[in-house]
């Protein structure tokens, strides 16, 4: 949750309901204090109790981003200030994470401000952060990572240094966390300094075959840490692989083909985003962008999804036929991924008011092609003892990729009279005509003629 947000939501439906205004040519930035409310999972959970699903050692936890700069659209001025726990904490009041960000920026601020307004879900877990480097020293210092998920697949991490802890004197005299055993605020909080974070737009993705996609991937730094290196893998069905890596000092990255990423601006602007191109299905799976400074690690997971919409047609597309014949249409569904699709067939005729559906259908197998993609044809037989002409056919097609189903048909015709029938009927009816001919010339040859008359009377 936000500072302030359900004040904020009221100040922004307002807003809506009223005039429109013209935008700000420049627009102004103000600084906010951003509370999120999270949970604390220690490293016995996360190295034993969590691989068993267990969350019972999980702590509450707030972590409040102290001086974020946000834009500012005039709907800012009804923000309240966030207010620390107001007692001293024990082991099992909510910790408190306050976190400066003036030595490096935090990024999506504004959606994390406004997640309550805009409906979605911020899931934040904090947790230590050890590693070798990190943990050496007089001062032991004391680092923890906080990971952001919002609903819309934003994704942030968070590289928090605690105070360190200085003498050991001074260790003695100052008041410790009861729960973490570092050195508190009087105040009951522990101050934090950002001083690596990583981001990331998606955490998932679609993609057509033979299509172009970037992959986000972004990050920034203290000014007294350094990139090391960074490397895209890629994971699929139990295998792994790296597409690009780069070690800072290097000639250059190791780079696979059809993969692209811009070391200039790289170590310029710190976007450490991957393009692919010419996606295929082989290119389908999660792909991990791994940043390395000399003390810490931060990754980003994306899944990539490729998805290609079936192509459908129906042979033959006209039929007639005669009585006492069967005849099957053939529904050709092609080109589609991933594998499931759904077939359907329907009938209608100019008296029915809706389709009626079919059963008297049958499958073919599944058949991939070269690029991946799958094909299946869906077979209709039609006899002519049941079968009402005029009457249209229907094979319907759903798959993952479409809004909604295809349809394509194929029209059953009104039988003609034609090739046997006709000859037939034009073989009587020139049989009936000579007959009637030769009889009518028979009687006109047997009447005498006038003449025959005239001499037979004289």
């Amino acid at each position: 949750m936000a500072g302030g947000g359900l004040v904020l939501c009221g100040a922004l439906l307002a807003l809506a309901a009223g005039p429109a205004k013209a935008p700000a040519p420049v627009p102004r930035f103000r600084r906010v204090d951003i509370a999120l409310s999270c949970s604390y999972v220690g490293e016995d959970v996360r190295g034993l109790l969590r691989a068993f699903g267990s969350s019972s050692s999980e702590h509450p936890a707030t972590l409040v981003l102290r001086g974020i700069s946000v834009r500012d659209d005039g709907n800012l001025d009804d923000l309240t200030e966030y207010k620390g726990p107001q007692e001293n904490p024990d082991s099992s009041s909510p910790i408190v994470f306050e976190a400066s960000a003036q030595l490096v920026s935090i990024p999506h601020a504004e959606s994390l401000l406004h997640a309550d307004c805009d409906g979605e879900e911020v899931n934040c877990e904090i947790s230590p952060y050890s590693s070798q480097q990190a943990s050496k020293g007089p001062c032991r210092t004391s680092w923890f990572m906080a990971t952001l998920q919002l609903s819309s697949g934003i994704s942030i991490t968070l590289v928090l240094r605690a105070p360190h802890c200085g003498s050991q004197e001074k260790e003695h005299d100052a008041t410790l966390h009861p729960k973490l055993r570092i050195p508190m605020r009087k105040e009951g909080t522990v101050l934090t300094t950002v001083e690596f974070q990583s981001s990331s737009h998606n955490t998932s993705l679609h993609t057509h075959l033979g299509g172009s996609v970037t992959l986000d991937c972004h990050f920034a730094l203290a000014p007294s840490s350094s990139l090391s290196s960074l490397e895209w893998r890629r994971q699929h069905q139990g295998s792994g692989r790296s597409l690009f890596r780069y070690q800072v000092g290097s000639t250059g990255p190791t780079v696979q083909p059809k993969v692209h990423v811009d070391v200039a601006e790289l170590l310029g602007s710190g976007d450490a985003s991957l393009s692919l191109q010419g996606v295929s299905v082989e290119d389908e799976g999660m792909y991990i962008c791994l940043v390395s400074t000399p003390l810490h690690q931060a990754q980003h997971i994306i899944q990539l999804h490729v998805a290609e919409p079936p192509r459908v047609h129906v042979i033959p597309a006209v039929v007639s036929f005669e009585r006492d014949v069967k005849t099957t249409l053939m529904c050709i569904i092609a080109g589609y991924y991933p594998l499931d699709v759904s077939v359907s067939w329907t009938q209608k005729t100019p008296e029915d008011d809706m389709e009626i559906p079919l059963s008297n259908t049958h499958l073919s197998s599944h058949r991939q092609s070269q690029d991946g993609t799958y094909s299946i044809t869906s077979y209709l037989s039609i006899s002519s003892d049941t079968a009402r002409a005029p009457a249209t056919y229907s094979c319907h097609v759903s798959h993952m990729t479409l809004a909604e189903p295809i349809s394509v048909s194929a029209h059953l015709k009104v039988p003609e009279q034609t090739g046997s029938e006709g000859l037939v009927g034009s073989f009587i009816a020139t049989i009936l005509f000579i007959a009637v001919l030769f009889i009518a010339l028979r009687r006109r040859a047997g009447k005498p003629k006038p003449e025959q008359l005239l001499r037979a009377s004289e």
